[in-house]
């Protein structure tokens, strides 16, 4: 069965030592113990867009699928590392996560985000105008091919810099876990290990494709966008951070447009256009979907296995098993 096929949308994370796994109406966080065992949280999810069924549409859904991966990415985080440290039995107590601390992260990373990969590559693409004596302003497209270039080095340089710890390399291998759970899902494929191991690490909808996409897409944007207004294309530095911050709003349109060629890609890999949009995230997914052991691909069946459950069951209070026979009818 072809994925465009598929009634069902189930997307993950890595998180330390596990795997979160969300679905529609569902998400779960699996994170194997230092003692060896698994320990699975489950839950209800609604979506804003359920309640308004406006953000469900084109372009308008990109934006808010981000905003809530993000959050529940950084709960899905805070819940494992409680538990990928916690050595006794019970269930670690759930942190509350305020909107103050959530703020505060959110903000520090922005602005290391906005310093290294928002106004460096831009001061560097005017400088590089320079040294070859043309000097480029944001009206000329090399500019702005020359700004998606650096952006995608640091960002390739910065994955394989942090490779090289080793609990990072950890989350890379979980992150392969969950694309080939998830590959096992949408092949109709049994929920096992030995039928997970066979399917590749890398995955069309994977975040690092949708990053690259962005770059793209934001080249194509930023060159239509700035000539527009020949204002906003003079040099100097304060000119230089007002540019950088107008590229900062325009990520939203930019990310909804992206969202929507990678929805499309995801559901259409034959298609010879879409092969050639997804092929640069796909392959720079060796670097962050590596191959996890048999352990690793445990945990992250336990998460899908407790989302697919769920969707089953949404009104369930506890954990519930997954029913392979009634799975398997839904899906076919």
């Amino acid at each position: 069965m072809k994925a465009e096929e598929y009634p069902l949308a189930v997307g993950g994370q890595a998180v330390l030592e596990g795997v979160m796994m969300r679905s529609p109406h569902a998400m779960a966080v699996a994170v194997r113990r230092p003692d060896g065992t698994v320990l699975l949280k489950d839950e209800a999810y609604a979506s804003l867009a359920e309640r308004y069924p406006l953000f469900k549409r084109p372009l308008l859904r990109g934006p808010l699928v981000l905003m809530e991966a993000m959050v529940t990415g950084i709960k899905a985080l805070t819940f494992s590392a409680q538990a990928a440290l916690q050595e006794d039995e019970a269930e670690p107590a759930e942190a509350p996560l305020g909107w103050g601390s959530m703020a505060l992260t959110l903000g520090g990373a922005f602005l290391l985000a906005f310093l290294f990969f928002g106004f460096l590559p831009h001061w560097l693409s005017a400088m590089a105008g320079h040294l070859v004596g043309l000097p480029l302003t944001p009206a000329d497209f090399a500019f702005h091919v020359i700004d998606g270039v650096i952006k995608a080095v640091f960002i390739l340089l910065y994955i394989w810099g942090i490779s090289f710890f080793p609990d990072i390399r950890r989350v890379f291998e979980y992150h392969g876990a969950e694309h080939k759970s998830i590959c096992t899902f949408e092949a109709g494929e049994e929920l096992t290990v030995a039928n997970a191991r066979r399917h590749p690490t890398a995955h069309a909808r994977c975040g690092t494709s949708f990053i690259l996409v962005v770059l793209l897409v934001s080249i194509l944007i930023f060159t239509v966008f700035f000539p527009l207004f020949p204002p906003l294309t003079r040099t100097g530095l304060v000119n230089n951070l007002v540019q950088v911050l107008i590229k900062v709003g325009l990520l939203i349109p930019i990310a909804a447009l992206s969202y929507e060629i990678i929805r499309w890609g995801g559901k259409r890999a034959g298609h010879s256009l879409a092969r050639a949009l997804l092929w640069p995230g796909l392959v720079t997914q060796r670097l962050t979907a590596l191959e996890p052991d048999d352990s690793q691909l445990e945990v992250a069946l336990e998460a899908l296995k407790a989302v697919l459950a769920r969707e089953q069951h949404p009104d369930a209070t506890e954990p519930v098993a997954l029913e392979q026979a009634h799975y398997a009818e839904c899906r076919h």
